[in-house]
């Protein structure tokens, strides 16, 4: 049996935890079935964002005339298009991979993972024990239970970044960030997109504003179904049928193909914790505390596996306070501000509260909104639906949540992180005072703190 300090299991952010503290001198095993990087490199955040770059200049183009400008495309190249992002994400994997078979510390295993006791996992046909275990083996696509499902070709995520061929048409079950995101990808293509939802909102756990806003704006553009129950799903020759009641009728949908975007579920019920100690809570997500401890002891878990916050930049936070515990460094996660974005169209980001999830916890706050129409590059990039949305705390002035609709929405996010973390009792006149240039697309975000009647 193989005896290490620390044995890392997933590749994603743990890969960070596993080189480092090899680097610092600790024997160190990082167990990967898949390809090295995780999900956001393989599966996830950079080969989506690469298609949708496709996607945002293929609205460019169709809305040149606005602009005075005769442009049009024809058909695209898909097979170019997906392949210039699987291609790109497989050669740094496999340079990954590579890397660290040059390297004698941190050893790779590259194999799937159980444990046999707290410390101690079968990785493929070997048997090998830590003294500290990092648990970073994230999550995949949840599939519903829907009825007949079972017995037809979908999608999720994961095959939906790797098509080489445009669908003639699309359902998507699921009006969350995945499935906004990849709903812009095709239908900015030219696929003609249905977008199924249970709820009568698009992207619902978004501030109420903007889901309603993106909820208005999508069916405009697309099919978007809301309030709609699935009753069953069936294979018609080469097309989906999807059954449904909605509205206390029922509906039929027919696409070539079908894709489920219905959230994700962490790989913990892969790797035979119940033999560990380590507790899950209802949903299969790792408990931990504020240093990503579990209930057992020198056992961490932390990004997607552990449901904190499902983002890249949160896993790579909690990476950071593991290796200090592993190095004896003991250092509690400091999320604030935890901004996020949805790459979709219009994009979409936030920081901080909802003004629902402010209400919940019974504040007392006033709101400030302003819309990019109303500024001159807004005017200039004929902006007509973009706003940026304040909720600040009446008493004491701070910034309990800012959202935002519209272009660059992810990059105008981070005026107010940055704010926030500068001086979260002084974040709102920061951004206020800060002079912005005259006539960037930042004037948004100031005319809207300015707007807040505080």
């Amino acid at each position: 049996m193989k005896t290490f300090d620390l044995i890392v299991i997933g590749a994603g952010s743990g890969l960070d935890v596993a080189v480092e503290a090899a680097n610092q001198g600790l024997k160190t095993a990082i167990i990967e079935a898949g390809p090295l990087g995780g999900t956001c490199l393989n599966r996830g955040c950079i080969p989506s964002k690469m298609v949708i770059h496709t996607a945002d200049v293929a609205e460019e183009i169709k809305n040149a005339n606005l602009f005075g400008l005769r442009a049009s495309w024809t058909h695209p190249d898909f097979r170019k298009v997906t392949f210039r992002a699987s291609h790109t994400v497989d050669e740094e994997a496999k340079a990954i991979k590579q890397s660290l078979r040059q390297r004698k510390n941190p050893v790779l295993f590259a194999s799937k993972a159980k444990f046999i006791s707290p410390y101690t996992l079968q990785v493929g046909t070997e048997t090998i024990t830590g003294k500290k275990i990092v648990i970073a083996a994230g999550a995949r696509p949840a599939i519903p239970l829907l009825p007949g499902l079972n017995k037809v070709s979908f999608m999720t995520s994961t095959e939906a970044l790797r098509q080489t061929k445009l669908p003639k048409s699309l359902i998507i079950i699921g009006g969350g960030y995945i499935g906004a995101e990849l709903g812009h990808f095709y239908a900015a293509l030219g696929c003609p997109v249905t977008v199924i939802q249970r709820g009568p909102l698009l992207l619902s756990r978004e501030d109420k504003d903007i889901s309603a806003l993106f909820t208005t704006i999508w069916k405009r553009k697309y099919g978007i179904v809301c309030n709609c129950e699935i009753t069953e799903v069936e294979q018609k020759g080469k097309n989906i049928v999807v059954n449904t009641k909605h509205d206390g009728k029922k509906r039929r949908f027919v696409a070539e193909k079908l894709l489920i975007a219905t959230g994700v579920r962490p790989n913990s019920d892969t790797l035979d914790l119940a033999k560990t100690g380590v507790k899950t809570n209802e949903k299969g997500f790792i408990i931990v505390n504020k240093y990503m401890e579990t209930t057992v002891p020198n056992i961490y878990a932390l990004g997607d596996i552990a449901g904190v916050y499902l983002f890249k930049h949160s896993a790579n936070l909690e990476a950071q306070s593991v290796l200090n515990s592993v190095l004896g460094k003991k250092q509690a996660v400091d999320y604030f501000p935890m901004p996020h974005a949805i790459f979709t169209s219009p994009q979409i980001a936030g920081v901080g509260m909802t003004e629902q999830e402010a209400q919940q916890q019974g504040k007392k706050y006033v709101i400030g909104k302003y819309e990019y129409k109303n500024t001159g590059m807004g005017a200039a990039m004929a902006e007509k639906d973009g706003l940026v949305k304040f909720i600040v705390e009446t008493k004491t002035r701070a910034i309990l949540g800012c959202h935002i609709i519209g272009p660059e929405a992810s990059t105008l996010i981070h005026e107010v992180v940055v704010a926030l973390k500068a001086d979260r009792k002084r974040a709102l006149d920061i951004i206020r005072e800060a002079v912005h240039v005259h006539p960037a697309l930042s004037e948004v975000v100031q005319r809207a703190a300015g707007s807040v009647p505080v």
